[in-house]
């Protein structure tokens, strides 16, 4: 398995961000409003992302006091870093294309929310993409060349 490529996660957010602009320019008035635990639902997730990264690589540089960790383990982490730092950029791109279609409308009640609510998202949106990253870093075996994976 090879690493997540930044450019192509950068490239998710901007196809999604377009695509949600260009439907919301259409179907605003009847999209319901977005809702505020998204935020702290996608930090949690981010931070499990992360703290399982931590354990994982303590336990393959095999640290005192922890069980060394199987192989197939870590394929199975790796792969789930790898789906995460994607979904999160999909939804990172429509959380942004959310904030860019109501920056014009920020003077309405329901678009300043949206804006708001789509602009924390999208922050968290993008620190769970970050400690994605971190877990595919760290499920590596080490000594490996930091190209392949």
């Amino acid at each position: 398995m090879k690493p997540s490529n930044p450019g192509v996660l950068v490239g998710l957010v901007v196809v999604f961000g377009l695509l949600t602009w260009g439907l919301l320019l259409r179907f605003y008035s009847v999209v319901p409003t977005l809702p505020w635990t998204a935020i702290p639902t996608t930090l949690l997730l981010a931070i499990g992302e992360a703290y399982t990264g931590w354990l994982t690589r303590a336990r393959i540089l095999r640290r005192p006091d922890t069980k060394p960790v199987e192989p197939l383990a870590v394929a199975r982490l790796a792969a789930l870093a790898k789906a995460t730092a994607y979904v999160g950029a999909a939804f990172g791109g429509i959380f942004a294309g959310f904030v860019v279609h109501v920056l014009e409308l920020l003077d309405l009640d329901k678009p300043r929310q949206d804006a708001l609510v789509g602009g924390g998202s999208f922050v968290a949106c993008v620190i769970l993409i970050c400690a994605a990253l971190f877990l595919e870093h760290c499920c590596r075996v080490p000594g490996e060349p930091s190209g392949e994976a």
